[in-house]
């Protein structure tokens, strides 16, 4: 009964732990996140030939090529910023801000394209939209909007922190 017990006590602390470093690395997880599933869902719609074909004949009504990039695009500069504001100045402004600016300016983006794109309903080619390039826009507008509620969270815990531990927050400076 004892052997059981700790049992249950151990997997319940890994369990913990496990959630807890889920949370606490979210900001990356996300990022990672942000740069794959987009360029998975674009790669699993289109072949390499129709890949070197989107760079070349690029056009904004109908290429998705740019969805992924403006993806990775975002995830650099936010995982960058993150990487800049470490400690007190994630309680703060830059890193809150930057990826507000950021996910906002693509979703504007993503949602104008995915006017023109399913304003027409079919592809500059007669090829009609199919559920990946729908899935394409869905999970980088999710992203965007994720990036912005990740980055609340770990402003939110960051000031927190400083609370718990009396630091004034006032005379942290960036």
């Amino acid at each position: 009964m004892g052997y059981l017990l700790r049992g249950v006590k151990t997997v319940f602390f890994l369990i913990t732990m496990a959630i807890s470093f889920l949370l606490f690395s979210a900001p990356v997880f996300l990022v990672i996140a942000d740069t794959l599933l987009p360029s998975a869902l674009l790669s699993s719609s289109l072949s390499l030939k129709t890949l070197s074909s989107h760079f070349n004949n690029y056009s904004f009504q109908y290429s998705l090529i740019d969805i992924p990039i403006i993806s990775i695009i975002r995830s650099a500069i936010i995982i960058c910023v993150y990487g800049f504001c470490d400690g007190p100045r994630l309680s703060r402004g830059p890193y809150l801000g930057i990826t507000a600016i950021c996910s906002v300016s693509s979703l504007v983006f993503v949602s104008l394209k995915a006017s023109f794109v399913f304003g027409s309903g079919v592809t500059q080619k007669g090829h009609v939209i199919t559920s990946m390039e729908t899935a394409l826009f869905v999970c980088s507008m999710v992203m965007g909007v994720a990036h912005i509620i990740v980055a609340y969270r770990t402003s939110c815990r960051e000031r927190r922190k400083l609370l718990v531990y009396k630091i004034d927050i006032e005379a942290v400076s960036f």
